[in-house]
């Protein structure tokens, strides 16, 4: 198993700052929100790509994926009734993919309430289909670059699509193409009606990523929930994937939240037998 934080709880840092901190603080990955890299990060040319992916590789780090895809430009939704939208969306998700790809990830995390919240007066199963449509209409893009677009339940006081992992398990079946998939929240799976171990459980061999974070929206240590049983529940699973921190609440600030969430996850680990 292997750790990543996400780098929107670093906005306003440089680049190579922030890349350098994360390595010397003990991470293996950085996952990045596209909006942190400008209003435009799909027009961001192949120079600067390269740029940036030399920065975290040079400094023993990769670039694990992309998440928080739909916040800029305004205007997507993989839901929306008007079709020139869902154009638009399905448009700037494939160029986030080879973006992804381009910046050495494998994960494109669909996450994004706001942008895929059924709009008021439609029926939810029109809602459903219309979101699956353009998510599978994605999919041989990532292919083609390798990478994986994994679905992310939210609570449902986020958004009213995709409110339990066993939907998202749903969707990711009803597509039915290898590189869609689905991953793991951590505060997201806090909200759900079985405890976080038998979710986890119940999704063995079926997620690609995980997020660590505690229910109160900080980083893992930063509140009640006991990061113990899960790690214990994804070793149990058989990932050895990436867990990557995603805080929303950064207080104290951002080097405190990222160096003790670290702590913390390394001190959660199962002990190795034997």
């Amino acid at each position: 198993m292997k750790f990543a934080i996400c780098n929107e709880i670093f906005l306003g840092w440089d680049f190579a700052r922030m890349v350098t901190f994360v390595a010397r603080t003990g991470y293996e990955g950085l996952e990045i929100a596209p909006f942190t890299l400008g209003d435009a990060p799909t027009e961001i040319g192949p120079l600067r790509r390269r740029e940036l992916r030399m920065m975290v590789e040079e400094a023993g780090l990769k670039v694990t994926g992309l998440h928080w895809l739909l916040v800029r430009p305004a205007g997507l939704h993989i839901a929306h009734p008007d079709e020139g939208i869902r154009r638009r969306t399905i448009a700037h998700l494939c160029s986030l993919v080879d973006l992804c790809a381009d910046l050495g990830g494998q994960i494109v995390v669909l996450g994004s309430p706001e942008q895929r919240r059924i709009p008021e007066g439609m029926h939810p199963e029109e809602g459903w289909r219309r979101a699956a449509e353009t998510i599978a209409a994605c999919a041989e893009a990532a292919a083609a670059r390798g990478v994986f677009i994994c679905l992310e339940a939210l609570p449902r006081t986020q958004t009213n699509l995709l409110n339990t992992n066993a939907e998202v398990m749903k969707m990711v079946e009803e597509i039915a193409h290898p590189n869609v998939d689905m991953m793991l929240d951590v505060k997201s799976m806090c909200a759900e009606d079985i405890s976080v171990v038998e979710n986890i459980r119940s999704c063995r061999g079926r997620f690609r990523h995980v997020h660590a974070n505690d229910a109160n929206l900080r980083g893992p240590g930063f509140g009640a929930v006991d990061f113990r049983p899960i790690f214990a529940a994804l070793v149990e699973s058989g990932y050895d994937g990436y867990v990557s921190v995603e805080v929303f609440d950064v207080t104290p600030d951002p080097v405190t939240v990222a160096e003790e969430s670290l702590r913390c996850m390394k001190r959660c680990l199962p002990s190795p037998v034997g």
